[in-house]
């Protein structure tokens, strides 16, 4: 700064007193939610009851960064098994492409797919979510469809695809046999281990 700097600051701060630092940091208490948030809550919430569709919309999910690689498996699910999902060892069985869907219409189309894929009997399945790395808020879908996978009660485990199958710009999700897959596989081994004795 100049000396007629220096002047215009010193007229324009007199009488202003400097803040006390008294070395604490003062938080806030936590704001009970607006009536705009817990109606919008309440709107979810009906909303989901109405259409079957247990998939909720929260206004704040954990964030995905665009380029990040993430996984989740549930209790009882192999080291082994994972690590296949991981590498994309499995066959993909269906695909759905969520590219330029709104959130609300991404919502009902993840909730379909997974519903439809479980009465077909497929195990592993892949959702196009993009990375978002253009959108206003970067890895938005991609956070809520990862948000999704965890509360749909079929999805025993997902994780990003390998990048020769799309990288961190989908998923792909490993889902619960049918009871009918559960049966023939019970019949195989059983015989198998009979022919073996």
């Amino acid at each position: 700064m100049n000396d007629h700097d220096d002047d215009l600051f010193r007229k324009e701060m007199t009488g202003v007193a400097p803040l006390k630092d008294d070395g604490r940091v003062r938080l806030s208490r936590p704001q009970p939610p607006s009536l705009a948030q817990q109606q919008r809550r309440a709107a979810a919430t009906a909303r989901a009851a109405r259409d079957g569709n247990p998939l909720t919309l929260p206004e704040f999910v954990p964030e995905a960064g665009p380029h990040d690689i993430v996984g989740q498996k549930k209790n009882g699910v192999q080291e082994g098994v994972f690590r296949k999902l991981r590498l994309g060892k499995y066959e993909t069985q269906a695909h759905l492409d969520l590219h330029r869907v709104r959130l609300l219409d991404a919502r009902e189309q993840v909730f379909r797919f997974l519903q439809e894929a479980q009465v077909q009997g497929l195990r592993t399945v892949q959702i196009s979510h993009g990375k978002g790395q253009h959108s206003e808020r970067p890895g938005l879908l991609k956070s809520y469809v990862l948000h999704w996978l965890t509360e749909y009660p079929e999805v025993l485990a997902f994780h990003s695809a390998p990048q020769n199958q799309g990288g961190a710009g989908v998923t792909l999700a490993l889902l619960k046999k049918s009871s009918d897959a559960r049966q023939k596989n019970r019949e195989f081994f059983y015989e198998r281990s009979r022919a073996q004795r």
